[in-house]
């Protein structure tokens, strides 16, 4: 009998490489553990339906389902409790099924929180500037304010979006900077900064280019992507051969996979053994890759509760 079946829920998600990321570390961890793909572009069933393919799954004995695009809201108002972030950020991207319970997390957030420890351990963060904050944007800059960045600028083509994010998380980080810039002022910002962030689609197979001008940032700023298909984005290679220290995203991905795992199981997974396991499924080596810091802390404890773009994510 398996000892854990879970799923991943969402739209265009096949070629997704968290199932394979988790049955290989659950191999590794001795565990008997299934992965299975639930797509609605395959199924047919209506994001609408979302509940329901949840308590489906519940009912039929899956001890979690990782959700992507376009379920990650939707899947909220059929949970029993959320963790306090995912309340905080309100998006799901776990569901733990626990004594017929239903109970959400987010490990987005942590996920990019890691790939920080992990690859940028030494760099500096005072001033950071995050381009995007529409799906996993919200997550990340979630995670650059926990992490300590003391400035954070945000920009994003829907300036209102990028308000409303600014003016939620001021109340959570009333200690920090959070302030908003126009395209018009980006330039002036990207200067200061000490690292800077696409949380964007650009860079994507199918979204190719990059999300701002690479030659504005000062020499000393590192560059980050949350796009790891592919791992080695436009952005990423056009920093590197500036000079700038860089951070792919897959380590977000290998990030929250790991802390899906560790949610799921009770056991902590080896995040470097993922990374590697997740290069070799991409087949693409990085050049650049620092030590690994040790694991993120694990979350909170959860609180009884009264677009195309993160999709590849998961």
């Amino acid at each position: 009998m398996t000892d854990y079946l879970v799923g991943l829920l969402g739209e265009g998600i096949r070629r997704s490489l968290t199932p394979p990321m988790h049955e290989r570390e659950a191999q590794h961890l001795g565990l008997d553990y299934e992965y299975r793909v639930l797509d609605l572009l395959e199924s047919g069933e209506d994001p609408a339906n979302t509940p329901e393919i949840v308590r489906r799954a519940r009912d039929e004995g899956y001890a979690a389902l990782n959700v992507t695009h376009p379920c990650k809201q939707l899947v909220i108002e059929v949970l029993d409790e959320l963790s306090p972030e995912a309340e905080r950020l309100e998006a799901v991207n776990l569901v733990l099924f626990r004594d017929g319970r239903m109970v959400g997390h987010n490990t987005d957030w942590t996920g990019f929180r890691a790939a920080l420890n992990d690859g940028l351990s030494d760099a500096r963060r005072e001033l950071v500037v995050q381009v995007g904050v529409g799906g996993a944007g919200a997550a990340t800059s979630y995670a650059l304010l926990d992490s300590g960045v003391a400035q954070l600028v945000l920009t994003d083509q829907d300036v209102q979006r990028a308000e409303a994010v600014a003016a939620k998380y001021r109340t959570w980080f009333p200690g920090q900077t959070i302030s908003v810039v126009g395209s018009e002022k980006l330039a002036e910002s990207l200067a200061a900064a000490d690292g800077v962030l696409n949380a964007t689609p650009m860079g994507m197979e199918q979204h190719p280019g990059v999300s701002f001008d690479i030659h504005a940032l000062g020499e000393r700023a590192w560059v980050a992507d949350i796009v790891y298909l592919p791992i080695e984005t436009e952005l990423l290679r056009t920093a590197r051969a500036a000079g700038h220290q860089v951070l792919d995203g897959g380590r977000m991905a290998v990030g929250q996979a790991a802390d899906s795992i560790r949610l799921i199981t009770g056991l902590e997974p080896d995040r470097a053994r993922m990374r590697a396991h997740f290069l070799e499924l991409l087949g693409t080596p990085v050049t650049s890759a620092p030590a690994a810091a040790p694991p993120a802390a694990p979350s909170p404890a959860v609180s009884a509760r009264a677009t195309p773009t993160t999709a590849q994510l998961s």
